[in-house]
């Protein structure tokens, strides 16, 4: 479980399109949730501490700010032939277990990890309505390990800040987690820095 954080990427940087599949088969693409006035792009992970650590309260997060407008949108990249946990199947036993209310798709060729230059799980990236980027950072600082119970602060900081027409906060803690299980082969240029 190598401790792995997120990659600094530029605020302002538009929302990568993608198209992708849930459990259930349905293709989901970023166009599909024109209409919402913030996105929420989450790569998390079936299989590592730091995201079940924080997963009912982010399952509690994104049926609180999806009533205020917030799309979430949870992505799964790990390499699921190493690690079936994290197959489009076990995302399927996942989102019934966990309740989760918001798409989990599957990023099998890792191509939309890539894209957004997500290194880690969780990987956080918030976008307003004209889908720039507005926060990179930290759920919360509960880590495994440190006693510190999850409540999500900084996402829901800057979720808020958001949806009122604000700018999130320019001092933006970066993420920490599992990294991102790449395909042997399909590292990209910066894991081997980040792992």
């Amino acid at each position: 479980m190598p401790k792995t954080t997120s990659n600094t990427i530029a605020i302002g940087t538009k929302a990568t399109d993608f198209s992708l599949s849930d459990a259930s088969g349905a293709l989901h693409r970023l166009s599909d949730f024109d209409a919402a006035p913030a996105l929420l792009v989450a790569f998390i992970s079936n299989r590592c501490p730091f995201v079940q650590l924080i997963r009912d309260e982010f399952a509690s997060f994104a049926r609180q700010y999806g009533a205020r407008g917030l799309q979430v949108i949870a992505i799964n990249s790990n390499d699921s032939e190493a690690h079936p946990e994290e197959s489009i199947e076990a995302i399927g036993r996942e989102i019934e277990a966990i309740g989760y209310s918001f798409p989990y798709l599957k990023d099998e060729k890792q191509a939309v990890a890539k894209a957004y230059g997500a290194a880690c799980t969780p990987d956080l990236f918030l976008f307003d309505g004209a889908r720039k980027l507005v926060y990179h950072g930290q759920f919360d600082d509960a880590r495994p390990g440190n006693g510190k119970i999850p409540t999500g602060r900084d996402l829901r900081a800057a979720a808020d800040a958001v949806l009122t027409g604000l700018e999130p906060a320019a001092e933006q803690t970066p993420s920490i987690g599992c990294n991102i299980k790449w395909t042997p082969g399909n590292e990209p240029s910066w894991f081997s820095s980040a792992a």
